[in-house]
């Protein structure tokens, strides 16, 4: 996923590159190619991949809590034991 990424980002990179180079093109180009062609999709895409990964984390969070609550709660594992 990430290999794709960054070819991805060299692709646009050298787009915004040779629209910078033309003696027609402009900075300003260049860069409004980088952003729309590159980095604005680019993170739309890597947010959207991502999403199974973050839920599967939160999940776990949220039951690693909630053992802690029913452990709290039986009133175990509170320290050392009475003398």
């Amino acid at each position: 996923m990430y290999l794709v990424a960054i070819a991805w980002l060299y692709v646009t990179l050298m787009m915004a590159l040779a629209e910078a180079t033309n003696p027609h093109g402009t900075i300003l180009g260049a860069v409004f190619t980088l952003l729309i062609y590159g980095i604005g999709p680019l993170a739309l895409v890597m947010y959207l991949l991502g999403t199974p990964m973050r839920r599967k984390a939160r999940q776990a969070a949220e039951s690693a809590a909630a053992e802690d609550a029913n452990t709290a709660a039986e009133g175990g594992s509170e320290g050392p034991p009475p003398a």
